[in-house]
């Protein structure tokens, strides 16, 4: 511990933080903007700079280690001036667009405005203002280089954490943008569409490509059947796009909601989640009997699957050949669900609502069309889903808890906890247990704690009615790398690997309500919503996926049995090699 001063008042902090989490933790805010803990700390943007006593100019807080006698000045004029100059440099050459770019009222530049009190911007853009290329022609993303104030989190981002690395900072001094090698588009890169540069960038510089207009038009027409379907990660953060606290499980005002919107019919994407581990169990317990290709490795994530695609083309043998959750629940709502309600599946119209930006592009896979049709129409993140809420004038707060709608409303704990990374691993052990033992396991056997938690590669080996399985989680893709390379190495062996493509999991994925610096660089937003999955598995009667009545209900009068004919042919799919430029 060291003795220091801020603004007068002596505290003692650990030695080696920065004067910003020294100024943190006695509760005096420093401002700033391109800071993220932990993913990018650069000083670059100058916004957090400070009087240091004996200093003759001004230091960036968020990279100053602290030291004994150390003695700062948060808010002298010098200070306000500097920072309140550097501000309107930045917004001079900003498209100023606010009241219809899409972080209106959650944008750190405009709420840094408005606390410094910028009431006119009194310098031009040295030669004028450009107005630079829309990059608009990925199926997710949707770059605006107009917006970008080069703070550099989303190349952070994309180059140290998911290790992919497709965009960068190119020219000098005041041409300098943030883009692709030799100005291609995003989807002319090995992007993997995983929207982590989203969820970390301070403006409305970077964006999913919406599809609301789709999704109302369809439910307008009165030719379309929509059915929404909502992934087990949304539940837990679109609370707080109104307003509640992180970590919230508005599950059943989600359902009113959407309903209110003018959905024909609501179901959970959980239910398909059982439906995967049937699947994926079953091809797991034939590869490791049969002498399979192994690893074998999960397949949810699309993100994921577009990495390995570029990347790690060795391992398309070893990744599971079931569709993501829920492109099974697309193709069951337009083959078995059709038949059994008589919709023809050309007026199906399935919107999934997703934590992830990567499903936009997933969905749009020729090879995902088990009816004739596309699997899944639509892709909504949960952002977008709660923009259609706010712009159909519902009160989110106010609204009464309904349930999905049956026949298929009804899922299992083990499809609740995918969103959470171990989550899909820990829900194929619990079946796996119960197929190979005969049994049933108690409830107290079925938390499988060694491959839970935020830790970004996970290894166990469980021992199931006799056979160690040798397990491995990974999340974020540059612990996926890790992972990879050590097998490839020879370094590593395993039965059963879990991948997702964002760290901690499709709770923290790139379509998840955005969370400030202020927020996101001290709150670990993936432990907290997936707390909250957790509390929900343990809050529900059914926890396995097999002893889902409506899985058994659906393999009896449709699939027959888990890996048959018709469930491969519906609920599998398969990879390709891409070029990794």
């Amino acid at each position: 511990m060291v003795n220091i001063k801020i603004d007068g008042v002596s505290m003692q902090v650990p030695e080696g933080i920065t004067i910003l989490e020294a100024a943190r933790n006695a509760n005096i805010k420093i401002p700033t903007l391109c800071f993220l803990k932990g993913i990018n700390e650069i000083g670059a943007c100058r916004m957090c700079v400070v009087e240091i006593k004996g200093a003759r100019a001004l230091q960036a807080a968020c990279v100053y280690p602290v030291s004994e006698g150390l003695e700062v000045i948060t808010n002298s004029e010098k200070v306000r001036k500097a920072r309140k100059i550097t501000l309107e440099l930045i917004l001079s050459n900003h498209d100023r667009q606010c009241l219809t770019c899409v972080r209106s009222e959650n944008c750190e530049l405009q709420r840094l405005a408005k606390e410094l009190n910028v009431t006119d911007i009194r310098f031009d853009a040295i030669g004028g203002k450009e107005v630079l290329p829309i990059d608009d022609l990925s199926p997710s993303i949707i770059r605006n280089p107009n917006k970008c104030i080069l703070c550099r989190r989303c190349v952070s981002v994309c180059k140290n954490v998911q290790t992919v690395g497709v965009i960068d900072t190119m020219e000098r001094g005041f041409k300098t943008v943030v883009g692709c090698a030799f100005g291609k588009p995003l989807v002319e890169t090995p992007c993997v569409n995983c929207g982590q540069c989203i969820a970390v960038c301070p403006t409305g510089a970077l964006q999913e490509k919406s599809e609301i207009e789709e999704v109302w038009n369809a439910i307008a027409d009165p030719e379309k059947y929509v059915i929404f379907q909502t992934a087990p990660a949304v539940r837990v953060s679109i609370g707080e796009a109104f307003g509640m606290p992180i970590g919230s499980r508005p599950t059943g005002k989600m359902v009113t909601a959407i309903r209110r919107l003018g959905a024909d019919k609501v179901f959970d994407t959980d239910t398909s989640a059982d439906l995967t581990i049937m699947e994926e169990g079953t091809e797991l317990l034939e590869r490791i009997k049969n002498g399979g290709k192994l690893p074998m490795i999960t397949s949810c994530s699309p993100g994921w699957i577009k990495f390995c695609e570029h990347n790690y083309p060795d391992f398309l043998e070893n990744l599971s050949s079931c569709k993501s959750p829920h492109e099974m629940f697309g193709a069951v709502l337009k083959t078995y669900y059709a038949k059994q309600e008589n919709i023809d599946p050309a007026k199906i119209y399935v919107v999934s609502v997703m934590p992830c930006t990567a499903k936009k592009f997933e969905a749009d896979r020729a090879e995902l069309s088990a009816s004739g049709y596309p699997d899944v129409d639509a892709v909504l993140t949960t952002r977008e889903l709660a923009q259609m809420i706010r712009e159909a004038g519902i009160d989110f707060a106010s609204l009464e808890d309904t349930d999905f709608d049956s026949p298929i409303g009804n899922a299992s704990g083990a499809g609740v906890i995918f969103g959470a990374t171990g989550g899909v691993m820990e829900a194929a052990l619990r079946t796996v247990a119960d197929i190979l033992t005969g049994e049933s396991a108690p409830v107290d056997k079925i938390e499988y704690h060694a491959v839970r938690g935020v830790e970004g590669i996970k290894e166990a080996t469980v021992n199931v009615a006799g056979t160690d399985i040798k397990l491995a989680v990974a999340s974020g893709l540059g612990n996926a790398r890790k992972l990879l390379d050590k097998i490839r190495a020879g370094e590593a062996d395993y039965h059963f690997i879990e991948i997702m493509a964002c760290p901690g999991g499709c709770v923290n994925g790139g379509g998840q309500v955005i969370q400030p610096s202020s927020i996101r660089s001290w709150i670990d937003l993936r432990a907290e919503r997936a707390k909250a999955t957790y509390e929900e598995d343990r809050e529900l009667p059914i926890r396995k996926a097999h002893d889902n009545p409506f899985i058994q209900k659906l393999y009896a009068e449709y699939y027959g049995a888990p890996g048959s004919h018709q469930a491969h042919h519906d609920l599998h799919t398969h990879y390709q090699k891409r070029a990794n430029y």
